[in-house]
């Protein structure tokens, strides 16, 4: 669902422009210099309207937070939430998760937090998700070895599709789970998650932590197309990679079928 234009945006971002860091790209190895008594650093990847934000930095008053969000009008609600409990320990990026290393040194982040990311269910648009190996590797340039990424969703084909992916790519898993509030709530929830809870859906949950890793050559034939489509045919049309790329008698049709 697309969220209402917020009125007087602009205004409402510059009473929390204190929270908002401009220029993140001047950032990598300085972010422990906005807390420099800071345990950890960690971030989280589409903050949304701030709930599991506010709660987590408010919970933990010693760890510094950046939340990423790349839609303006959820992230001023976040600021205006942090602002309005006083919390001092989180600061915002209006950015796209796959500017995560442009912003960040290597080995930089503590922890990632994923939570309700758009499942983007079909196949051609896998690429998209935030679990998907391309993602995972820009992760692991940011955080350090054994930082961990900690993923919630209540989308089940989602949470197959994560769990399967994150092995691949370097990371151990833990605290896997398809109904995390079974007994009870259990953790700081985000709106979305409240709001499923109440209805009764069940939450995933799992902990990735990051090991020594060195990328294999694929050798399975989906993966090899998925990897050629990604390099060479990102943003081409379904139709027109059917017409021209994938049509039957094509090259590569031969290859991939």
């Amino acid at each position: 669902m697309r969220m209402r234009k917020k009125k007087n945006l602009i205004s409402r971002m510059e009473r929390c422009g204190d929270r908002l860091v401009r220029e993140p790209y001047s950032m990598p190895g300085k972010w422990r210099e906005l807390m420099p008594q800071a345990r950890e650093l960690r971030l989280e990847l589409g903050c949304g309207k701030g709930r599991f934000t506010a709660g987590t930095a408010a919970a933990e008053p010693d760890v510094l937070f950046i939340a990423v969000e790349r839609v303006p009008d959820a992230m001023v609600m976040a600021m205006e939430r942090c602002a309005a409990q006083g919390l001092t320990n989180v600061f915002f990026i209006d950015a796209n998760a796959d500017q995560l290393p442009l912003f960040f040194a290597p080995g930089e982040a503590d922890r990632i937090y994923i939570n309700f990311c758009d499942p983007w269910p079909s196949n051609r648009h896998a690429k998209r998700r935030l679990t998907h190996g391309n993602f995972l590797r820009l992760y692991r340039q940011v955080l350090k070895m054994g930082g961990q990424i900690h993923f919630k969703t209540d989308n089940q084909d989602l949470f197959t599709f994560s769990v399967e992916e994150l092995p691949l790519f370097g990371f151990e898993l833990s605290e896997v789970t398809r109904d995390l509030h079974a007994n009870g709530p259990v953790g700081v929830m985000t709106d979305y998650e409240a709001k499923f809870h109440e209805q009764g859906l069940p939450i995933c949950r799992c902990v990735a932590t990051m090991v020594p890793w060195e990328e294999p050559f694929p050798t399975d034939i989906r993966r090899v197309k998925n990897r050629w489509l990604d390099v060479f045919a990102d943003g081409v049309s379904e139709a027109e990679l059917g017409k021209h790329v994938l049509s039957e008698g094509n090259y590569l049709w031969h290859l991939f079928s």
